[in-house]
């Protein structure tokens, strides 16, 4: 994790610089302050931040991974890494509930923005808990 948390933190150090030159090149140059880049610049910063802390967190708790230590030999990453789903089609589902909530903005109907966060919220459930129950149900759960 230890390579995870650095990228984000380079990242995020990255554009808030960015948006530090993005700032004062419009002050010299056009005599305002194009207040939504500069936002949209802080504030993808500040998500590139909060990964890198989570990741420095997570990082501190557990065991150096064999791609984190200079040390490492190949074989120590051989293996079972996880488990992968061949195929879902929830994602899809996700995708048309999200398209209704921003239906919903852009027209401005305020009904269709909250039947779209529910759908979104059940699409997001039963992705989740797919594997859990139904049909696909493992014998390990």
């Amino acid at each position: 994790m230890k390579t995870e948390w650095r990228l984000f933190a380079v990242v995020a150090a990255f554009l808030f610089g960015i948006s530090i030159v993005y700032t004062v090149w419009n002050e010299m140059f056009f005599h305002n302050i194009d207040w939504v880049g500069t936002m949209a610049l802080l504030l993808s910063c500040l998500l590139c931040a909060m990964c890198a802390g989570f990741f420095w967190f997570v990082s501190r708790r557990i065991d150096p991974r064999p791609e984190d230590r200079p040390d490492a030999e190949i074989a120590e990453g051989a293996g079972e890494i996880g488990f992968f789903s061949p195929g879902s089609y929830w994602p899809f589902g996700i995708a048309l509930a999200a398209t209704i909530v921003g239906l919903g903005l852009v027209f401005w109907q305020m009904w269709l923005v909250g039947l779209g966060i529910i759908a979104v919220i059940a699409s997001s459930s039963a992705m989740l808990f797919e594997y859990y129950s139904g049909t696909r149900r493992t014998a390990e759960h």
